[in-house]
């Protein structure tokens, strides 16, 4: 009886607002065809997959593709280069949309405001070829930093082929590309805070670093929890553009990810199982450190994505 008052309900609710759900369907259809279907693909992993004889017919091989990536000699090498690379980014990257949400906060002029906004969104969409370019250049020996450098009597160094470079550039690129258009999140949430609290606040004889720091940043908390733990959840998925793009053969033994990895050895030389086992090796890895963050920030906080 309980459970046919709890379907009919369902059905009632789903009846009422019908132009709601019917809004979501073009939503449900993207996950369900691009990110449910293609799940079947997974048991290549598990197989000596060749492509002319398809997934029903390729040999089943069990857990051989998995050791053999774990026994290969470059792949602790690739992976130490990937968590080093994807622990940067949350080091460094996560904090800064976090900072400039809160600095465009506090700029008075409407207009002012809304012109930076649009001037900080805009690397985001330009392609990582396009940045290359720009970073190449600006960094050649005779780019404006070397021209800077030389001027003050300084040697020219090839920042692109130092390896020692690698990272800072990847991870400086990266902020500068992604963290306007990731603090829209941020100013959104700002945006819901209450007004009569800083108008307390005012009252009180708080200053606007008080306000920003007693009011802005603890509202800003939950939301704040949410994007680290779907952060922490891609730590291994580092983007196979980016890398593949600043890479140079100098910069190879730092840069070398899973990503371009899977790449060299899947797309160019045919080793899908391989490859495959790797894919499903780094979603098994971020679910399991999403949900271990999770839980560690429910316990502490009481806030998590679920």
């Amino acid at each position: 009886m309980v459970a046919r008052q709890k379907r009919e309900s369902i059905w009632g609710n789903m009846r009422r607002h019908k132009a709601l759900y019917w809004m979501t369907l073009p939503g449900m259809l993207y996950f369900i065809l691009f990110k449910y279907v293609p799940l079947l693909g997974s048991v290549i992993a598990f197989q000596d997959y060749q492509i002319f004889k398809g997934l029903l017919k390729s040999p089943w091989v069990g857990l051989e593709n998995f050791i053999y990536i774990f026994q290969y000699p470059d792949f602790y090498r690739i992976l130490g280069n990937t968590v080093k690379i994807g622990f940067a980014q949350i080091l460094y990257g996560f904090p800064a949309p976090i900072l400039l949400a809160l600095l465009l906060n506090e700029v008075g002029n409407r207009k002012l405001k809304r012109c930076m906004q649009t001037v900080l969104y805009l690397p985001h969409f330009l392609s990582w070829a396009i940045i290359g370019s720009i970073l190449f250049d600006l960094l050649s020996l005779n780019g404006v930093v070397n021209s800077v450098r030389t001027a003050f009597g300084m040697d020219p160094i090839l920042y692109m082929q130092k390896a020692d470079c690698f990272v800072p550039i990847v991870i400086l690129s990266s902020i500068w590309k992604e963290m306007g258009w990731s603090a829209i999140v941020y100013l959104a949430a700002i945006a819901g805070i209450s007004p009569e609290l800083y108008e307390a606040a005012v009252v009180e004889g708080a200053s606007r670093l008080k306000q920003a720091l007693y009011i802005t940043f603890p509202l800003l908390l939950p939301t704040i929890t949410v994007m680290f733990l779907l952060r922490v959840g891609n730590f291994l998925n580092l983007g196979f553009e980016q890398i593949y793009v600043l890479m140079t053969p100098m910069t190879q033994s730092v840069g070398d990810i899973l990503d371009t990895y899977v790449y060299q050895y899947g797309v160019l030389e045919g080793k899908y199982s391989m490859t495959t086992a790797i894919g499903l090796f780094k979603s098994i890895f971020g679910l399991v450190l999403m949900v271990l963050c999770n839980s560690l920030s429910k316990y502490a906080t009481g806030r998590g994505v679920y």
